[in-house]
């Protein structure tokens, strides 16, 4: 079970966004979104959010491996090894969460009967996926805030492409959610609550990565 939190005020975290900079982004996440824009159009629709979900959970797989890597060599320091553990717990939570988002993006496409190429929508992604992992594990390997700081890049376009999808949208605030994962990912009373919901998952997980790079710098 993995229900998000329906209390917030999804319309005031929405603003905020909508009210903030982008990060700088590194040569990579701009590469990456440059790659996106030229293959899936620079306009936001489902299929492409769809595709930044496939994406989304690879470098939260890429630590979890690392990090189990540590612990088969740690577990003799039981206090370290239970600090690598909880980070790993962690880590799967973030996972879990993004793919709650891909199979709703994934219902809502079906739903809808959008027409998808089954190269750029089920090949490619897997491909890039396949990439975004190593470079994501190899980038921890050599120092975790490079890694994190790649993910919290991801994360903050990730965030503004959701709710400034919503803006681009008024029609989504008249539009009831309807879905088979309310019962797992949470019950809102319109589509458009539902991105608010997903852009400020996103928030969350590029805050706990810049939260880390911290950790790192101060260790």
């Amino acid at each position: 079970m993995n229900i998000v939190n329906t209390s917030v005020d999804l319309r005031a975290e929405q603003q905020r966004t909508l009210a903030s900079p982008r990060r700088r982004y590194g040569l990579l996440a701009r590469g990456l979104f440059l790659f996106m824009d030229l293959f899936y159009g620079r306009r936001r629709t489902l299929s492409k959010f769809k595709v930044l979900e496939v994406i989304a959970r690879v470098p939260y797989q890429s630590w979890e491996h690392v990090a189990y890597i540590a612990m088969t060599h740690t577990y003799g320091k039981p206090h370290f090894a239970r600090r690598v553990f909880e980070f790993v717990k962690e880590s799967r939570h973030q996972q879990d969460n993004e793919q709650w988002h891909l199979l709703i993006l994934e219902e809502r496409v079906q739903v809808k009967g959008l027409r998808e190429n089954f190269l750029l929508h089920r090949i490619a992604p897997q491909v890039v996926a396949f990439a975004y992992y190593h470079v994501s594990w190899l980038l921890y390997v050599m120092r975790p805030e490079w890694s994190y700081a790649l993910n919290a890049d991801f994360e903050d376009h990730a965030e503004h492409e959701y709710m400034e999808y919503v803006r681009d949208n008024p029609e989504l605030e008249s539009e009831p959610f309807e879905s088979d994962f309310k019962a797992d990912y949470g019950d809102y009373s319109t589509t458009a609550d539902l991105f608010r919901r997903i852009g400020l998952d996103e928030r969350e997980h590029k805050d706990e990565s810049l939260r880390r790079i911290a950790q790192a710098r101060f260790a």
